[in-house]
């Protein structure tokens, strides 16, 4: 594959052409790829192709025209950010929970993006989109830690193709409901929309979701509760949230997949307003100086507390 500043091109692999396309460009989801062949903007052999269902294009040359990036209102925002690292390709952040990564129905300002904006000026990857410029992966708003950012295209590329290789490494500390057994394992099972409520994910036959694997390790037992190191092997929507709830362990505080709470610990779970969960851990290979780097962040004050409170 190779990519201009405005364009990518590749040989179809095989498959659904959509699907196939969004295989060979890493950075690009396909829904991002599927609205781009729909505005026309994919070739085929230098023929316009505007659908993407066709299965009879393996093999052949296609050329991906992507848009400059666009301002759809998105403004610069002096938000503090906690820096972890920065250069001329990309900026690792600590993200506090609470901060939407980016913006979207009902959160039109006060991102990360915005931030982004403000602390990078125009050196920001506009592969993600006009409304996620930079943006390679997210973690949700009420989960704090270390995600990266591409301030090139190259750099979103070659985070993208790590990411999806799933050679990035990636712990999550967590704080669960109960005691898992055994105290350390893997989960697989694909993660999917969950069936009557779009909001949630969950975990579905493989044909109807993506493929997932957490490793988990207890580190310490507490009170009705355990405080858990998750390794993801893939990075899917809600993955920890969902694995931890499928094996009866959500994350405390979890408004989507948390339960009910027992009675005598009850005033300290419900005092933690968010999933317990924290991104501690993010190494991954430089996509252009090759360097190796790897970054680690404290748990925040809120799980501290939290942990304090429920240790036996």
């Amino acid at each position: 594959m190779s990519a201009g500043k405005n364009s990518i091109e590749g040989i179809v692999p095989a498959g659904r052409l959509d699907a196939a396309i969004a295989e060979a460009t890493p950075d690009l989801s396909r829904e991002r790829v599927k609205a781009l062949i729909a505005e026309g903007r994919l070739t085929i052999d230098g023929v316009e192709v505007t659908s993407g269902s066709s299965r009879k294009h393996e093999g052949r040359v296609f050329t991906l025209q992507l848009p400059p990036p666009v301002d759809v209102d998105l403004k610069p925002e002096a938000i503090p950010l906690d820096v972890v690292f920065e250069d001329d390709h990309l900026i690792v952040i600590d993200k506090p929970a609470g901060l939407v990564v980016h913006p979207a129905p009902g959160h039109p300002g006060g991102t990360l993006v915005n931030a982004l904006l403000h602390h990078c000026a125009s050196s920001l990857s506009g592969i993600g989109g006009e409304r996620r410029p930079g943006v390679v992966h997210r973690i949700d708003k009420d989960t704090s830690g270390l995600m990266v950012a591409a301030k090139s295209d190259l750099a979103h590329r070659g985070l993208a193709a790590l990411f999806k290789a799933h050679d990035i490494d990636r712990h999550y500390l967590a704080i669960m409901d109960g005691v898992p057994m055994p105290l350390s394992g893997r989960i697989e099972g694909a993660v999917g929309r969950a069936s009557g409520d779009r909001k949630k994910m969950a975990v579905v036959s493989p044909g109807q979701g993506k493929h997932a694997v957490t490793h988990y390790a207890v580190r310490e037992v507490l009170d009705q509760a355990a405080l858990v190191d998750c390794t993801l092997e893939t990075g899917r929507t809600h993955q920890v949230r969902v694995h931890m709830a499928h094996i009866g362990h959500p994350l405390i505080g979890d408004p989507l997949y948390g339960r009910r709470q027992k009675k005598s610990v009850a005033a300290v779970r419900k005092a933690f307003s968010r999933q317990a969960l924290h991104a501690a851990v993010l190494g991954f290979t430089h996509p252009i100086t090759a360097e190796k780097l790897r970054f680690e962040s404290p748990i925040p004050a809120d799980m501290q507390e939290l942990f304090r409170a429920l240790r036996v």
